[in-house]
C-alpha cells in the first residue's frame, strides 16, 4: 500500500511540474462541435487515405490494400 501511495505522490509531483510549465489543461464547453482544421497535412492525409480500400476476410478481419489503377495506363 505504500508503494502506491509513493507513486500517487510521485505522479501528482510531475504532473504539477508540467502544469507550471505548460499551464492547466484546457477544458472547453464539452456542448460545442469539435472543429477541425482543414489544413494541408489533413489534405495530404486524405489524399493518402483515397488510395487504399478496406476488405474484409471470411474470419470478420479487416485490412487494407492499395486501390489498382483503373485507368487503363
Amino acid at each position: 500500500m505504500a508503494n502506491d501511495e509513493k507513486f500517487v505522490n510521485k505522479f501528482m509531483h510531475a504532473t504539477d511540474h508540467l502544469r507550471k510549465v505548460f499551464g492547466p489543461a484546457d477544458q472547453g464547453d464539452m456542448d460545442s462541435p469539435v472543429v477541425h482544421r482543414h489544413d494541408a497535412i489533413e489534405d495530404e492525409s486524405e489524399e493518402q487515405l483515397s488510395q487504399i480500400e478496406e476488405h474484409t476476410d471470411s474470419g470478420g478481419h479487416h485490412y487494407a490494400v492499395k486501390k489498382t489503377d483503373q485507368t487503363g495506363a
